[in-house]
């Protein structure tokens, strides 16, 4: 149905919270980087409204640290725009100050907790291989 895949990457090892609000920041990225992918507005039967959502699946997979730096590197060398979270951005309130600790880190340092993307399937698929799907 679609030819293109959107998938979240977690660190396995995240507190749940941890991990629902990195899934919800990492969403957003992809949103707005896609804005095609927001269907239509929801009503209901007694007329309420609704926010649209996306009109694709969205494919949540855990790894271990080795594991989502392998797929950052990848994301990177293949040229395919991602939204990533690093583990310092935990300790900041605002997104001033997420951009501003993001900055102070290069790939090969950062402390990814969570990446997505949206790209062709089998590129996503190669980028992700080594991730499972998050139970």
């Amino acid at each position: 149905m679609f030819d293109t895949k959107f998938a979240i990457v977690l660190r396995e090892d995240l507190a749940v919270w941890q991990k629902l609000n990195v899934t919800a920041f990492l969403t957003s990225g992809i949103i707005a980087q896609f804005s095609e992918i927001i269907g239509e507005p929801y009503r209901d039967r007694a007329g309420n409204l609704y926010n649209p959502l996306s009109i694709q699946p969205i494919i949540v997979l855990s790894a271990d640290q080795a594991t989502l730096a392998t797929i950052h590197r990848r994301a990177l060398e293949r040229g395919v725009t991602s939204s990533l979270y690093i583990e310092e951005m935990f300790s900041t309130g605002h997104d001033a100050a997420n951009r501003a600790v993001f900055a102070e880190f290069a790939p090969e340092d950062a402390s990814v907790v969570g990446i997505a993307l949206r790209a062709e399937k089998k590129l996503v698929d190669k980028i992700t291989k080594g991730a499972r799907m998050h139970t």
